[in-house]
């Protein structure tokens, strides 16, 4: 083979797969170097939640343990796979920018449709990983129940996308680790508890409840909770709509920062 020949430029189909898989493939092994917080810390915390409402229901209350459990089990699988998604990209992304490998990726001859895809996909896998794990835990306290699986799978997969985009749009936004934390803590964490996964929304105030009605998250778990034990507070048209909507725009925001190269290439 002569020189010539051996420089020449390779070509890519339609999708670069090679590309592809070689950033998820560092997606999942950044994701997932450490196995003890990833995996055992939300499952821990998790049965830390339910063991306590457990004992307050059935010692402070005259509610059925069971049934309340049972109501509160899917709601934090969802959180979960939610918080796992969004760390998987954000913090990712943070570490990145600070050690300056970003580049690696950024450089690479990938579109930023292909980037974007990864990112969400990597997310996306990632939260459920984490969300499978703590599915496993609660049925210590729950029978195994899944009422619809396809409303189940569709949420989980949404939830983990809107959860890992989110995460990448801070990422990429974010200069330093108090903003990625501040927003986390005072926005995204908010925004997760106030959505149902606790208490009915019914049994809320009114002016919570309108809120609520404005908050995306609330229609991913709910939602997920309609796909696992059949109950949801909002019609499942609309949450399928909104998660749609929502997913939609931010892959176009995602795509726009990171064709722009915005706080990347600086």
């Amino acid at each position: 083979m002569s020189g010539a020949s051996a420089l020449q430029a390779r070509r890519f189909g339609p999708v670069n797969w090679i590309g592809c898989w070689s950033l998820l493939r560092r997606q999942f092994k950044n994701g997932f170097s450490d196995l003890h917080y990833t995996i055992l810390g939300p499952v821990i915390s998790n049965a830390l939640y339910l063991l306590l409402f457990v004992i307050a229901s059935s010692s402070l209350t005259t509610l059925d343990p069971k049934a309340l459990v049972t109501y509160i089990a899917p709601g934090l699988v969802c959180f979960a796979i939610a918080e796992r998604a969004f760390e998987v990209s954000g913090a990712n992304l943070i570490f990145d920018k600070h050690e300056r490998t970003h580049f690696d990726w950024l450089m690479a001859p990938l579109t930023p449709t292909e980037k974007a895809a990864c990112f969400a996909l990597s997310s996306t896998i990632g939260g459920m990983a984490v969300g499978a794990a703590v599915a496993l835990m609660t049925l210590l306290f729950v029978p195994a129940k899944i009422a619809h699986p396809g409303a189940l799978l569709f949420f989980t997969l949404a939830t983990g996308m809107m959860h890992g985009l989110i995460g990448t749009l801070l990422g990429i936004w974010a200069a330093k680790w108090d903003q990625y934390t501040a927003l986390h803590t005072f926005v995204l964490l908010p925004l997760a508890f106030l959505s149902g996964v606790f208490a009915p929304v019914a049994a809320m105030p009114e002016i919570a409840q309108t809120l609520i009605a404005f908050n995306p998250i609330f229609y991913l778990i709910d939602g997920f909770r309609y796909g696992a034990i059949g109950e949801a507070a909002a019609d499942l048209r609309l949450s399928v709509g909104v998660a749609l909507a929502v997913n939609a725009g931010l892959f176009a925001w995602v795509h726009y920062w990171l064709r722009t190269g915005y706080r990347l290439k600086s």
